[in-house]
């Protein structure tokens, strides 16, 4: 893949560079492909460390992904949408998108595989048609692509922040504004490796946006657009202005009942006497 770097861009490493542009790429996974010489400023190999200029050009040559990592497996998927270039499916909540450490079957990408040859390779280790992510445990649209080109397209609308995400959710309480903006950075916790935390002095910059669209009995539901992509993002910023999403008990929410949300009161418990 061929880069041109922008007139913008002076004096700036180019792994920091490939990292920003390529975000489900990890940072050490760039710095391994610059120093195996699989990207070339303007025809050379370079370090990690060299500084960028205006009018560079880059040449990103991906590694070939390995074939027989992934097993395909035979899981029903919600289609949406498809053609030539494009899989637009509802991931349901329980499904973790790509194998990782300690969960290699049941994934999407496991049923991707199953479900069409036709697929990129992938963005980062070997995740072939996968573009972006959502949580295990949220349901939503996910676009999976069929071949590089379309790939690399729709990875550049994610970069450009050219992509409208919204989602719904329902958190404990009601927020003081009806609308706002959550600007906090966001890092790996420091003591909990799986979670993520506010790290002001160390975070990535994350944003989001919030409209309250009702409030009943304790609860909310609220409309969220996130203008940054980070890992747990929207769970994190909830707990961070206090109004966890409900049965998020990683991040401080509760469980909520079906009686929690209607007009219906708890059916009281019976005693002795009235028997």
């Amino acid at each position: 893949m061929l880069l041109h770097v922008g007139q913008s861009i002076k004096k700036r490493r180019i792994d920091q560079y490939l990292h920003g542009r390529f975000q489900n790429f990890s940072r050490n996974f760039i710095q391994e492909a610059i120093k195996s010489g699989a990207v070339k400023v303007n025809g050379k190999t370079v370090k990690p460390s060299f500084k960028l200029s205006p009018g560079d050009k880059i040449d990103f040559t991906l590694p070939p992904p390995p074939s027989n990592d992934i097993p395909p497996e035979n899981i029903p998927l919600d289609i949406i949408y498809e053609d030539s270039d494009l899989i637009i499916l509802n991931k349901p909540a329980g499904m973790i998108v790509h194998p990782a450490r300690g969960n290699t079957h049941g994934t999407l990408v496991n049923a991707l595989s199953y479900y069409s040859k036709e697929l990129s390779s992938g963005l980062g280790d070997f995740r072939p048609g996968i573009v972006h992510r959502l949580d295990k445990n949220t349901t939503g649209i996910m676009v999976a692509t069929k071949n590089d080109t379309a790939q690399w397209k729709i990875a550049k609308q994610f970069e450009n922040r050219q992509i409208e995400k919204t989602y719904l959710a329902i958190v404990h309480g009601s927020p003081e504004l009806n609308a706002d903006r959550i600007s906090a950075p966001l890092g790996v916790h420091p003591r909990a490796r799986e979670k993520y935390a506010i790290r002001p002095e160390t975070g990535k910059e994350a944003i989001t946006f919030y409209e309250v669209i009702e409030s009943f009995h304790g609860f909310s539901l609220l409309k969220l657009s996130p203008r940054t992509g980070r890992t747990h993002q929207i769970r994190v910023h909830l707990s961070y202005i206090k109004h966890s999403i409900v049965a998020d008990d990683m991040y401080g929410g509760k469980p909520v009942y079906e009686w929690q949300l209607t007009d219906v009161e708890p059916a009281p418990k019976s005693s002795p006497r009235d028997s």
